[in-house]
């Protein structure tokens, strides 16, 4: 036998040995005979380096050190879930959802939802090609070398249905058994334990050395398939055929044909989980066939196809202690609970939020109360109520502050509007500096070099006061600062210097502008196309932009009345920082033969997916309309369009072309 072929035969039988362990559970040889193999393949690897092979099994053990990692687009978008909390926001769902499959049966498969870091693999003829982090849900971070560590998840795949590209998402998960081995350990060398499962499982893919994210005992559960032209029809075959490949899907998932099943299925699962070995938070429904949800589409933030129920939130007693306010980068006020410590949900919670003066005077809650407190979504601490009958007979009920705790201006508070506000927007410390932070965060301006702590040891030192006084830094001014030596310096004026060519959008999510997240923020730069003509756009005009709403159309408009804010701008571009859009992110025009045109987009089609075809409106100089209106040029039909869609367009008068007429009246062009 050829060296080359015994090492391949070594490969191909450790890569099914890992599988049957750690995927199958059902494992065909002991540990020593499986390191023995290892060992031996190790040995040949090092001694013909000419048959090296990124994804040996040998490579599960780490050792490539990441300085930093690589920023990667997401060909396939990473959208969030909405979240249900009853049976009464399911049934407004599935209402919703048969608005738009109106004539047809809808079937639904249930998933657990596992608490971890949610991951994205890209795999190319069979093998794993790269691993990226969800990030903002357009880009995340490429961790492929720490992924391949984890051995659950397939180096190779198996099979000869295997589509020759796809994308298989799923959660890097810590299991309840590794996590308490890990925190007996830290304890033991008298260093503080992690806090819980999730954080340290999307802690450890950022790690740089992947052989310390070898040590650790994470898993990768996969539960969705994207791509183009893949073999599956339904949700609920493409969890076998991807178990088939070799990943490892949870088999805990059913399908069901009603809200009623769907029930069933969240009210066993909600005392069973408690059993599970991984940490889980809910259950993921999503409507079964892709056709239908190829149907229902998008939000701008999450799939109408999918919905996650989140199982009640665990709840404890325990005393107030006290309550301090928080002021944020938008001067709003934040009064925040001090509790005796108590354990929730597999974390130690001190304080909570209590939203503000309506929530307190809604919940009647004073010091020295025992408060109901659990976390809202198991995440956010929260008091949800007030045990009365242990209340102290001399209790006074909370005065709201009045002045700001950080600068003792007076308070604000708006008609309309629950929260109090410090309107000191220009000295107030942590308005200051929680506009620089927003400013250079990583879904921002991402600059490297330069945190929090960091921020704030500038604007105390005088050096900032902000955003637009970091491109005047100088090397010279940061090396008397704390702890900062020669290279951090240079690291954190070059990192400064290198955001100027950062892309508008996110230039425009930068500035902070009240009610403008990373989404809108796109979208008002996509349409504007430059700060000026954003600038120049009056409340109708803003409006009249697809799902800009009033709200955001008047803080737009306040924003850009504001002398100073556009004096920041200003110096920004004398500074290089981007204000145009990039002209290669906007859809390439290929004619104009749909200027001035919105056309709605309904059903599925058979020659073009309804994304190709939405793409091609806009390439063509088309507008794509979310509803039908008396505005609304034509709609493009394919099959299954609702009836209710139809009887509209009928009552307005709005032409329907099928997919052939559009296609053929494009090439015509």
């Amino acid at each position: 036998m050829s060296i080359e072929k015994e090492i391949k035969d070594l490969r191909s039988q450790l890569h099914q040995y890992n599988h049957e362990y750690y995927v199958l559970d059902n494992a065909s040889i002991s540990d020593y005979e499986f390191d023995m193999l290892l060992k031996k393949l190790q040995a040949l690897e090092d001694k013909h380096p000419e048959y090296s092979d990124d994804n040996s099994p040998t490579k599960r053990v780490g050792g490539a050190v990441t300085k930093k990692f690589d920023t990667v687009m997401h060909q396939h978008r990473m959208y969030s879930l909405d979240n249900s909390y009853s049976q009464e926001d399911l049934q407004a769902w599935e209402k919703r959802i048969k608005k738009v499959i109106e004539e047809e049966a809808i079937e639904y498969t249930c998933e657990l939802k596992y608490d971890g870091a949610s991951i994205s693999l890209t795999y190319e003829n069979g093998v794993l090609l790269k691993a990226v982090t969800r990030g903002d849900g357009f880009q995340g971070d490429d961790v492929t070398e720490n992924i391949k560590t984890i051995k659950s998840v397939p180096l190779r795949l198996k099979g000869n249905d295997i589509p020759s590209k796809f994308d298989i998402r799923g959660e890097i998960v810590l299991p309840f058994e590794g996590f308490h081995k890990m925190n007996d350990e830290r304890i033991a060398l008298g260093e503080e334990p992690y806090a819980n499962t999730r954080n340290t499982a999307s802690g450890s893919l950022k790690l740089q050395d992947s052989s310390e994210v070898a040590k650790r005992p994470l898993e990768c559960l996969l539960y969705s398939l994207v791509g183009d032209q893949l073999p599956i029809e339904t949700q609920f075959t493409s969890l076998g055929k991807a178990r088939s490949w070799g990943f490892k899907v949870p088999e805990i998932a059913v399908k069901v044909d009603s809200i009623e099943g769907v029930l069933d299925f969240v009210n066993v699962w909600d005392t069973k989980r408690h059993q599970l070995p991984y940490e889980t938070d809910g259950v993921v429904i999503k409507v079964n066939d892709l056709k239908q949800q190829e149907l229902l589409g998008h939000t701008a933030k999450a799939p109408r196809w999918a919905m996650a129920y989140k199982f009640k939130a665990e709840q404890v007693v325990t005393t107030l202690e006290s309550v301090s306010y928080q002021v944020g980068r938008t001067g709003a006020i934040t009064p925040v609970a001090n509790l005796t410590a108590v354990e929730i949900a597999g974390t130690t919670v001190k304080r909570a939020s209590l939203h503000n003066a309506d929530q307190i005077a809604k919940l009647d809650v004073r010091v020295g109360d025992q408060v109901y407190v659990e976390k809202g979504g198991e995440i956010i601490p929260k008091i949800v109520g007030v045990n009365f009958e242990e209340r102290d007979v001399n209790s006074q009920p909370l005065a709201y502050a009045a002045t700001c705790p950080e600068c003792d201006s007076v308070l604000l508070r708006t008609d309309g509007d629950a929260k109090h506000y410090c309107p000191n927007e220009q000295s107030c410390p942590p308005q200051v500096i929680g506009r620089i932070e927003h400013y250079i965060s990583r879904k921002a301006m991402d600059i490297e070099g330069l945190g929090g702590e960091t921020v704030a040891l500038l604007v105390k030192e005088g050096l900032i006061n902000d955003f637009t006084d970091l491109y005047d830094l100088e090397v010279s001014q940061l090396l008397p600062l704390e702890r900062m030596a020669q290279k951090s310096a240079e690291n954190l004026v070059n990192g400064v210097a290198a955001s100027i060519h950062i892309p508008f959008e996110k230039v425009l999510f930068a500035l902070g502008i009240r009610f403008v997240g990373e989404t809108v923020a796109k979208k008002l730069a996509f349409h504007f196309k430059a700060i000026e003509a954003l600038k120049e756009a009056d409340q109708e005009t803003l409006e009249g932009v697809d799902e800009i709403g009033t709200k955001i159309a008047q803080s737009v408009v306040a924003y850009f009345s504001e002398t100073l804010n556009w004096n920041r701008i200003e110096k920004l571009k004398l500074k290089g920082v981007q204000m145009v859009i990039d002209e290669s992110q906007l859809p390439k025009v290929s004619s104009s033969i749909l200027d001035g045109k919105i056309i709605v987009v309904s059903g599925v089609f058979e020659k073009i997916s309804r994304n190709d075809l939405k793409k091609m409106i806009e390439e063509n100089g088309g507008k794509v309309g979310s509803s039908i209106s008396s505005k609304t040029s034509f709609i493009v039909a394919g099959d299954k369009m609702g009836p209710s869609k139809l009887a509209k367009a009928q009552k307005l008068g709005v032409e329907i072309w099928d997919e052939e007429r559009f296609l053929l009246e494009l090439n015509d062009s």
